[in-house]
């Protein structure tokens, strides 16, 4: 039903941030590599923030960012219990991470943060709901999904935990539930965090008109400039994608990038846009500069694309294959990529493999949508017909408008 990391980081990712904002009442640098297995060991000390570069690097925040930390470290200096400033730095880290792009550095560093909290208080709610969001990040949903039940039951009247168990049981494929929960956490508060799961919901559901009405309320709903706001109009934009509008997407991912220049997401919004156009160059042109800005693999597979539109397969299947290596470094931090892998390997003509890395995937969730797409393509270029039948079956169960999911649907329907 969508292109799944990009979607995911607009659920995933998004439940990190917007916990963060509502509850605060791959590459390595030196300062990562300088962090061995020794220093990330169950010990209580706080992992250093991880240098920015470039563009990222002369941002006004970045220095308020660094001075936050350091006092904050002071503090803890003084007196090692203080779970008030242990949390505030894992908070900076989630959105540090969000920012750059340093997944495989922070994820590990804010857990073993978080879980140096948890050693002092099991039953802190915010280390426990912040845990559950970074395991989201990381796509260990199951465990995301634990971890959020054990915070609601410290906590039940908190409007945001239900957000982690609205994105656990999307991407188990609990859909129904996810509904319920939906529901919940919007009868506690409207806010931002609610209009966008909503958002994400109806698009599940096929209702792309109730999509785009419930991301407008979560835009109009967020602080104009903030991390969050901005990633709400990209959401937005992306739906105008999808269903064709893509004057009214250029037009958020512009106003993004007057907000904030170096938002490298809008940037790859720009270049799908000129890609819809026709507008090769330019297209490549943007996903360059948003990967100099971060490290997102999703950048280098729309050039991968690119190049496959303009026959240059040779240059596709490397890019491709360096999509593999970027993913490959990502599962070594913990982050489960087998759906990613699937999707990407199929790209590439590897159909063993991406049949491989899906079902790996569907072992762990296999009602939900995505992964059976992902399936259901690879099974399909195999000339597993049958097999991709009763995988699109289930992708499309809920209804979904998809285009691409669609296309799909149609071309192994018609298949001999």
């Amino acid at each position: 039903m969508k292109k799944n990391y990009f979607k995911q980081q607009s659920l995933l990712l998004f439940a990190a941030l917007l916990i963060m904002v509502a509850m605060n009442s791959s590459c390595k640098s030196k300062a990562a590599d300088n962090n061995s297995s020794a220093t990330m060991a169950n010990d209580l000390s706080i992992p250093p923030l991880f240098e920015r570069k470039g563009e990222l690097a002369k941002a006004e925040e970045w220095q308020n960012t660094k001075t936050k930390v350091e006092q904050l470290n002071q503090k803890i200096a003084k007196q090692s219990n203080d779970l008030k400033s242990r949390l505030q730095i894992a908070v900076i880290y989630m959105s540090e991470a969000r920012i750059t792009g340093e997944h495989p550095y922070y994820y590990p560093a804010i857990t073993k943060i978080l879980d140096g909290v948890l050693a002092m208080d099991s039953k802190n709610f915010e280390a426990l709901v912040y845990k559950a969001s970074v395991k989201m990040s990381q796509h260990q949903f199951t465990e995301a999904k634990m971890l959020a039940e054990k915070a609601k039951n410290i906590n039940p009247d908190n409007a945001y935990i239900y957000g982690v168990l609205v994105d656990a049981n999307v991407e188990l494929g609990n859909y129904e539930e996810a509904v319920k929960v939906s529901d919940k956490m919007q009868a506690l508060k409207p806010s931002l965090e609610s209009y966008s799961r909503a958002s994400y919901l109806r698009e599940i559901y096929g209702d792309y008109p109730g999509a785009i009405e419930a991301m407008k309320m979560a835009v109009q709903a967020g602080l104009p400039g903030s991390e969050p706001y901005c990633w709400s109009k990209k959401t937005l934009a992306h739906l105008y994608e999808k269903t064709g509008k893509w004057n009214e997407a250029e037009k958020e991912y512009q106003d993004i990038l007057a907000m904030r220049p170096s938002y490298a997401f809008a940037l790859e919004g720009l270049a799908k846009v000129e890609k819809a156009r026709k507008n090769y160059p330019k297209a490549l042109d943007l996903l360059k500069q948003a990967s100099d800005i971060m490290p997102e693999f999703s950048f280098h597979e729309e050039m991968a694309d690119i190049y496959e539109l303009q026959g240059e397969s040779k240059k596709a299947k490397d890019k491709y294959l360096e999509v593999i290596n970027m993913l490959g470094e990502d599962e070594k931090s913990g982050h489960t990529v087998s759906l990613e892998l699937c999707r990407i390997y199929s790209k590439a003509g590897m159909y063993d493999e991406a049949i491989e890395q899906g079902t790996k995937e569907y072992k762990q969730r296999p009602l939900n949508i995505d992964v059976n797409q992902a399936l259901a393509w690879a099974s399909f270029k195999k000339n597993e017909t049958e097999k991709a039948r009763n995988y699109i079956k289930v992708a499309l169960k809920t209804g979904s408008k998809d285009p691409e999911l669609l296309q799909k649907a149609t071309a192994i329907e018609q298949a001999g």
